[in-house]
């Protein structure tokens, strides 16, 4: 009896993930810009949600990376630097008050104050924009966002 030797077999590699269709693409996009809504009860889930969709979407779907990257971009910028700047427009309102100056800023801390809230407003328009399958992008974060990704 002969003796065969060994196939050399390749080793099981898992079939590439499926292409979104539109449809997908249009919801799994839309939630991307509406987990800026999470922030308004978690604090910060908002962001998590965001950069989910990015790294499980990347490589099914530039145009969901492309929302879902935005999005966090987005929220980092206004709700992270946003909650920051008002934090501190607060606390020196705060501290110049014992001095009755502190009462001339408190209409700029109320403007500054609305910084994370309208960015909460812009997120359901860019939702609503994506869900409609229209492409939407914030102003600036947008563009830099795309030449990240197109690099």
């Amino acid at each position: 009896m002969e003796s065969t030797p060994p196939s050399h077999q390749e080793p099981y590699a898992p079939p590439p993930p499926a292409p979104l269709t539109p449809s997908e693409e249009r919801t799994w996009a839309m939630l991307a810009h509406l987990s800026i809504l999470l922030n308004l009860v978690t604090g910060l889930l908002g962001l998590v949600g965001a950069l989910a969709i990015y790294l499980i979407y990347q490589n099914r779907s530039r145009y969901v990376a492309y929302h879902a990257l935005q999005s966090l971009v987005f929220q980092l910028i206004v709700w992270l630097g946003g909650g920051a700047l008002t934090g501190i427009a607060w606390t020196i309102t705060g501290i110049l008050s014992a001095v009755l100056i502190g009462l001339l800023c408190v209409p700029i801390a109320l403007i500054i104050t609305v910084i994370p809230l309208a960015g909460v407003v812009y997120g359901i328009i860019g939702g609503i924009e994506c869900s409609q399958g229209r492409d939407f992008k914030y102003v600036m974060v947008g563009d830099w966002v795309r030449g990240t990704l197109t690099g």
